[in-house]
């Protein structure tokens, strides 16, 4: 990734922590301060937790809408019908956030498009929350999917999730979510990170999938936001299949 990075353009990559929260605190109370004390101005871009973040994920939703729209046409319907669910991984609450926005800006109401929103185990900032009924800050990411390595969710997200019918928490395994990305490189040769398996880890259990949709039935859609790869390679999807004795 710090070779990525530095191919981009960075002229210099500062690796701090083991988890992003502990990047961007050093970030916010080290470098910036620093930066400005030599009078510079740096520009601080926040991952998940601002307007303009859940209004570009919003528009996923758009999208969603234009494409069933283009099959309800090609296949003859008058009326497009909407996905009964949308699954999304969540870490700082970001896409999250948007998503719900999204689904309140087209018009789908919550009898009509549920949202799963997935983690997993030691990175469930948000299931634990909505358990303790408050914003609650994990003690640390223990778990590989170190992307959804924020240690407390923004509050919207977590605003939308206790007050919204349509919000479902799962949280699964970091075994299903590696094993998740090893199936989708076979199946669709894409690799993805156990940040985003987690959520095609969901796909790939019909329990749980029924779980999270209890009233899903055969002809249904749901839409898995399968939201990134940047922290994996042939070399990490070995290692995990290693670490959790998965076969071939």
């Amino acid at each position: 990734m710090v070779a990525k990075l530095k191919e981009a353009g960075a002229s210099e990559v500062i690796v701090h922590g083991n988890s992003w929260v502990y990047a961007d605190q050093h970030l916010r109370e080290v470098i910036i301060p620093e930066a400005k004390s030599r009078g510079e101005e740096g520009v601080y871009v926040p991952p998940f937790d601002d307007e303009r973040i859940w209004e570009g994920a919003a528009t996923m939703v758009e999208e969603i809408q234009d494409q069933v729209a283009s099959m309800a046409r090609d296949t003859g319907n008058a009326v497009p019908v909407p996905p009964k669910g949308i699954v999304c991984s969540v870490g700082g609450g970001g896409l999250f956030c948007g998503i719900i926005r999204g689904l309140d800006r087209v018009g789908w109401g919550e009898d009509q498009v549920r949202v799963a929103a997935l983690e997993t185990e030691g990175a469930e900032s948000l299931a634990v929350s909505l358990a303790k009924g408050e914003l609650t800050t994990l003690p640390a990411i223990t778990s590989v999917a170190t992307s959804l390595g924020a240690v407390r969710v923004a509050e919207q997200a977590f605003d939308y999730a206790s007050n919204s019918k349509r919000c479902t928490s799962v949280v699964l395994s970091d075994a299903a979510a590696c094993t998740a990305c090893l199936r989708f490189a076979d199946d669709e040769r894409i690799l993805v990170e156990p940040s985003c398996g987690v959520s095609l880890a969901l796909a790939y259990d019909a329990q749980k999938l029924r779980a999270a949709f209890p009233d899903l039935t055969p002809d249904d859609m749901v839409v898995i936001v399968v939201c990134g790869g940047s922290g994996v390679s042939l070399e990490k999807l070995g290692v995990w299949k290693r670490e959790y004795g998965l076969k071939e």
